[in-house]
């Protein structure tokens, strides 16, 4: 099972909360971008195409914890960008883990290796690394020869030290059932990394490549092809059960855009981390000022082909958890 019985047991505890206060409304994982800049210039990405002066901002500490403290999320990813260009953010991570909040960093590993004795192996910290496919595909996805080695590299130090170290891997039209297998066994077995998360491409308006963004009936296929031999019962998925049917095509549902709410150097961004409509100065004022009637698929073209975790997976998660089999069936680890 991928996901630790510590965080399962308190993100359970959480829903139960919310659901004796009778909310609707509440995030189970915040989106936290500190900075745009990164130190790659991938054509699939949407988050670095800003212009100069907003890729030098850095996100004030406080003003990081602030904006976590108000929404009562239980785990936080800190994404980007690249977070470990932002100087302070190893006292970011600190002082959300001292507020026992599990955090996620996530990274292209450039610079893990470097930055990595400003960290603390903590059951509340996971290190993310974003590995897109085996070496060839990996480079190629980054524009950038030797990432991929300097990424497994930097997973096996963090192993080796006691960090407990996860993935993220996306998926393109020009994957097939065999390249997926592929990265997922690498990772699952020779790297051994302690979960897996698995997504398909979202059509950022602002990426350069708009050609290589997968549809939903391409999607459907390409997981129920990788999955058609059970592997998915033995790889250490990052997802509930539901999202991984979601994801075959057996299952079907709309987004939680709420779910997975995003923060960056503009303030929370409506309606997702996707997608930017404009920004609120606080989590209260995104829930009460966006009309989120006007999103998901059917309601807005931006959202008719995308099936990314951080949209469904918060779905996913609601609907196990007020499943009793379906919750038996995520426990149990069963696929």
């Amino acid at each position: 099972m991928a996901i630790p019985f510590r965080q399962s047991l308190r993100i359970g505890a959480y829903l139960m909360r919310q659901r004796i206060a009778r909310r609707d409304k509440y995030p189970l994982l915040v989106e936290l971008e500190p900075l745009f800049q990164c130190n790659l210039a991938c054509s699939f990405c949407g988050k670095i195409q800003h212009p100069e002066h907003v890729l030098k901002k850095r996100m004030p500490v406080d003003t990081a914890l602030a904006a976590i403290e108000e929404c009562g999320a239980p785990m936080v990813s800190i994404a980007g960008g690249e977070p470990l260009v932002h100087p302070e953010v190893h006292v970011i991570a600190a002082e959300l883990v001292k507020r026992r909040k599990f955090v996620f960093l996530c990274t292209n590993a450039i610079l893990m290796k470097k930055r990595m004795d400003r960290f603390t192996p903590s059951p509340y910290f996971t290190w993310v690394v974003h590995l897109d496919g085996m070496r060839e595909r990996h480079d190629q996805f980054v524009e950038r020869e030797g990432i991929f080695d300097i990424a497994v590299e930097a997973i096996r130090e963090a192993k080796a030290r006691g960090f407990r170290v996860s993935t993220n891997t996306t998926f393109l039209t020009t994957d097939t059932a065999g390249t997926v297998r592929d990265v997922l066994d690498f990772l699952n077995d020779d790297l051994e990394v302690d979960s897996i998360q698995i997504s398909p491409a979202y059509a950022y308006e602002k990426a350069p490549d708009q050609e290589h963004f997968p549809g939903v009936g391409q999607t459907r296929r390409l997981f129920s092809e990788a999955f058609a031999d059970g592997g998915r019962k033995r790889w250490r998925l990052n997802h509930t059960p539901l999202y991984l049917d979601f994801l075959e095509g057996k299952a079907d549902f709309q987004c939680t855009p709420w779910g997975i709410p995003s923060y960056s150097v503009f303030g929370w961004q409506r309606p997702c981390y996707l997608m930017s409509d404009g920004y609120a100065s606080t989590y209260k004022e995104l829930l009460e000022t966006t009309d989120w009637s006007k999103y998901g698929r059917g309601n807005d073209p931006r959202c008719a082909n995308c099936m990314a975790h951080c949209g469904y997976e918060p779905t996913a998660v609601l609907a196990t958890t007020g499943s009793l089999r379906e919750s038996v069936r995520a426990m149990a680890g069963r696929g």
